[in-house]
């Protein structure tokens, strides 16, 4: 790493004055939308309507905050809404959108950035049913806790690999699998995928290098768990997530093609979108193509686990010397879950009641260093 990018990096980290600050707010926002969304997962309710809902609403608190010249704020993610096996990303087009139906299980995704600190969460619930029980509640519940182990067990010096074993380890015992091909990220200004990665599930495969969580570390938190064997694979349904290529220039020879890749510049220079938000759709999909020709766009696919049902918590998290701070994500109210299994391990059951407030965990930091 140059000794420029090292500065810069020292500028854009949590440790800045007012940097921070970004992050919250991004996190808030978050909040409040995807409280919101989930207010709109009825029977019948038409998936592409509250998409657009919940870019729209991101929009529009995005007004109300940090109105300087100079500051950019937008989505960091594009609202999806993903049911039952399919794993994420699903964002569709008006032409080819679906309807819930009671009982789907729903996975909420979304995500802010402001000049270009970013904040994603992402929630499941189940259409229709305030009682959720068997291999449901033990899916959802199995990602829901992980994240909310891995939120309390991340701390500086923890390693990427110890936190990747709390995730399998609740999986067994709620007898679930960790979907494979999922990283959590460590997000840096504007830039959603970070070089530092925890891997949901490790298999021979696939691993990652084992690195460690370090101060002023800003990590999205993205764990999906699955009724099924991990295993996932592309579905028939169009990828309308996109982000740009950086390190791509291409002048497209189309002026279709040229006008779309401008919108793109101008509205999501560096974090993602979804082809649901340009005006034409029958431009957009043909403009898609010529980038995609030209490796101009990372597509984000729909991926299905197949038969089965796939459940997502992500949070964001902001890592101090002795605190880890929540950015974004939401609670999940586990009295209405009645799974068929539960964690057995005593000492996975004593870190999830452990109170996340500042002072707690500053007290817990303390008596540890006491202790060493």
């Amino acid at each position: 790493m140059d000794q420029q990018q090292t500065e810069q990096d020292k500028l854009e980290s949590i440790a800045t004055p007012g940097v921070l600050d970004k992050y919250q707010n991004a996190g808030k926002i978050v909040n409040v939308v995807l409280e919101k969304v989930i207010t709109k997962l009825l029977p019948e309710a038409d998936i592409a309507t509250i998409c657009a809902f919940g870019d729209s609403e991101i929009n529009g608190e995005l007004q109300k905050v940090y109105n300087k010249k100079g500051i950019e704020k937008g989505l960091a993610f594009p609202t999806t809404i993903s049911v039952n096996q399919i794993c994420g990303h699903y964002s569709p087009l008006k032409s080819e959108s679906s309807k819930l139906v009671k009982g789907d299980v729903a996975k909420i995704e979304l995500g802010v950035h402001i000049d270009g600190y970013i904040a994603i969460a992402a929630h499941t619930v189940v259409v229709g049913e305030d009682q959720v029980e068997g291999q449901k509640a033990d899916v959802i519940l199995a990602a829901y806790q992980s994240v909310q182990a891995l939120f309390r067990s991340i701390k500086p010096g923890v390693t990427n690999t110890a936190l990747t074993k709390i995730i399998q380890q609740i999986s067994d015992d709620h007898k679930c699998t960790p979907l494979e091909g999922v990283l959590s990220h460590e997000v840096k200004r504007h830039f959603i995928d970070g070089n530092k990665v925890i891997i949901n599930r490790e298999t021979q495969e696939q691993r990652v290098d084992e690195e460690e969580i370090q101060v002023n570390d800003v990590i999205v938190l993205d764990v999906y768990i699955t009724t099924g064997d991990g295993k996932t694979k592309e579905s028939e349904l169009r990828t309308t997530v996109y982000k740009r290529a950086l390190d791509r220039q291409y002048q497209l020879k189309t002026k279709h093609g040229r006008a779309f890749m401008q919108e793109v510049y101008d509205k999501y220079p560096s974090l993602c979108f979804s082809l649901r938000s340009f005006e034409d759709e029958i431009t957009a999909k043909l403009a898609v193509q010529e980038c995609a020709k030209h490796e101009l766009l990372n597509p984000y696919p729909v991926l299905i686990s197949p038969n089965s049902i796939v459940a997502q918590f992500t949070m964001t998290v902001a890592v101090l010397a002795n605190s880890t701070l929540q950015v974004s994500g939401l609670k999940l109210d586990e009295t209405k879950f009645k799974p068929a299994h539960d964690i057995n391990d005593a000492a996975l059951k004593d870190l999830l009641k452990l109170p996340m407030d500042k002072e707690s965990q500053k007290k817990r930091h303390l008596e540890s260093k006491q202790k060493a």
